[in-house]
């Protein structure tokens, strides 16, 4: 099934649709200089120091570029943070999916305290403390206590499904589609980015709101569409690195024998019926009183991540080249730091 022949880029342009716009933040490539050379380059350069040709394919990643899609209003200096923590997201995702899970729950123990402000980055010793200690005080000229709190619940969140992933990576066993979907919707990291509406409108919106189940419900739409998407668009990367075992298009093949062509157009299916839930949600929205129209915006920039995702991912190296890092890349990385 590997070896079948089937476009799979031409798959996902020509079939993943959003009727939502486009927008794109003009600061990032002011933001993708700074991720280059300030970050990457010089003040979290102790990740990579030893490998400048890994440094780059985090560059031509454009994280900077990515978080424009999804924050197309913030200005420079709420769009930062929110860079930084696309920067982290990446970085943690590659250096951990070839880790012990004993290791991952360690990381992110020590992650969610150092974001609530419980431990400081010298204390943790973990590689991205530093990164995540600034991130917390650049969040905390923009946003209450309350807000990074919520921010870190949801970083929990994403470390419980990246732990679910080592579990079937380390067994060499296929979830099911349900098991499959409900531990990618938490490991494709976009529910924290969603607690951040706040960075770009500087409207500090009631727990109330962020607890409702229907904004609940709309964020986890957004996720899973977004795993559809993905999944298709990184087969070649987690083949790359040996992450076939959670890659949501693989188990649809393994549980239902299908062919991978199959596989893709019942992703599709499940894609479009998950889109077609949350317009009916987004147009029918319950009233939140003096909060609606603040609520009907979020909404709005939720939609936005979608059709930008797609935008912007059609041309990273990332998954359209080799420029992820391998398996081997990043074992050896692990053993070091």
């Amino acid at each position: 099934m590997n070896n079948e022949k089937f476009d799979t880029v031409q798959f996902l342009h020509q079939n993943f649709k959003y009727p939502f716009p486009t927008l794109k933040n003009p600061n990032a490539d002011k933001l993708q200089e700074i991720t280059d050379h300030q970050w990457i380059d010089k003040e979290y350069l102790n990740i990579y120091d030893s490998n400048p040709e890994l440094r780059t394919k985090y560059k031509k990643t454009k994280t900077a570029h990515i978080a424009a899609y999804f924050f197309p209003r913030a200005s420079a200096e709420r769009f930062s943070p929110i860079c930084k923590l696309m920067l982290w997201a990446f970085y943690n995702d590659d250096l951990y999916e070839q880790s012990e899970p004993a290791d991952l729950e360690y990381v992110r123990i020590q992650s969610v305290a150092i974001l609530n402000g419980e431990i400081g980055a010298i204390e943790s010793a973990i590689p991205l403390g530093k990164m995540l200690a600034s991130l917390r005080q650049e969040l905390l000229q923009f946003i209450p206590q309350e807000s990074i709190l919520r921010l870190s619940r949801m970083v929990d969140t994403y470390f419980s499904g990246l732990k679910s992933e080592l579990h079937y990576k380390k067994q060499e066993r296929f979830p099911t589609i349900t098991e499959c979907i409900n531990l990618r919707e938490k490991s494709v990291c976009l529910y924290p980015f969603m607690q951040l509406t706040e960075l770009e409108t500087g409207v500090i919106l009631p727990p109330e709101v962020y607890d409702h189940p229907v904004i609940q419900r709309l964020q986890t739409l957004i996720c899973r569409m977004i795993t559809h998407f993905n999944e298709i668009q990184s087969l070649r990367k987690d083949e790359a690195t040996g992450c076939i075992y959670y890659n949501l298009v693989k188990v649809i093949q393994n549980e239902c024998e299908m062919t991978l062509k199959e596989a893709c157009h019942e992703s599709l299916r499940m894609h479009n019926e998950g889109l077609k839930e949350f317009v009916s949600l987004q147009t029918s929205l319950p009233d939140f009183g003096i909060w609606h129209n603040d609520v009907v915006n979020w909404v709005d920039d939720m939609s936005m991540i979608l059709s930008g995702w797609k935008n912007i991912s059609a041309d990273l190296d990332r998954y359209t080249g080799t420029a992820f890092p391998s398996a081997v890349e990043l074992q050896k990385r692990l053993s070091e730091i």
